[in-house]
């Protein structure tokens, strides 16, 4: 276990702990991000962590590399797969959207992930991506806070317009900025569906 998944394994209760002490950003991005996740059809967090997202918006699946977060999502309701983004252990056109919050500063594969998170999505399926933008304010907050340092010193943050051409190079369409406050940004993507003639699946 490398030491970015190792610090999340062993300090599980730290970090689901943060978002009861910080109730007021907490809830001012679940209110962010619920305004743009889908009220309806099937949804799945990737990097669900300890379900504090995905249960309160009627997320029902989930995946996480950490299996003591991961159990704290199942004990708040969610269906957790025990994997990484890398390698979605679901079949393609699963899902009608697809939220990731705040995992992206951590993934080695962008890209590699984005990819398999447009697989997973049915024809006209949305991504959902809430991430810190790197020098914004809350960036610099953050990486001054102790609690929160230990987590993100194994984070690496990017530019909007770096996430922006990730997911065009990952196929997703109509990417655009949904919300932004403080240097947290959220933007969503479409899988676009193909003509008619090109949606039978073979495999």
């Amino acid at each position: 276990m490398n030491a970015k998944r190792r610090v999340f394994e062993e300090f599980a209760a730290d970090y689901d702990r943060w978002f009861d002490d910080h109730a007021e950003v907490y809830l001012a991005q679940l209110r962010l991000l619920g305004r743009a996740v889908p009220s309806s059809g099937l949804g799945l967090e990737v990097g669900v962590g300890s379900g504090r997202f995905a249960a309160p918006l009627g997320i029902c699946c989930g995946i996480d590399p950490s299996s003591s977060l991961a159990e704290m999502a199942k004990s708040r309701g969610v269906e957790v797969a025990i994997g990484v983004g890398e390698h979605l252990p679901y079949r393609s056109g699963s899902f009608d959207h697809a939220v990731m919050m705040t995992v992206i500063c951590f993934l080695d594969d962008m890209t590699g992930v984005l990819r398999e998170v447009f697989r997973v999505l049915v024809p006209s399926g949305i991504i959902v991506l809430g991430f810190i933008e790197r020098d914004g304010e809350i960036f610099r907050h953050y990486r001054a806070e102790p609690e929160k340092g230990r987590f993100l010193r194994h984070a690496r943050f990017h530019f909007t317009d770096e996430i922006i051409q990730k997911l065009h190079d990952a196929g997703f369409s109509r990417v655009e900025v949904n919300a932004r406050e403080h240097g947290f940004c959220i933007l969503i993507g479409e899988k676009e569906a193909l003509p008619n003639s090109m949606n039978t699946a073979y495999f």
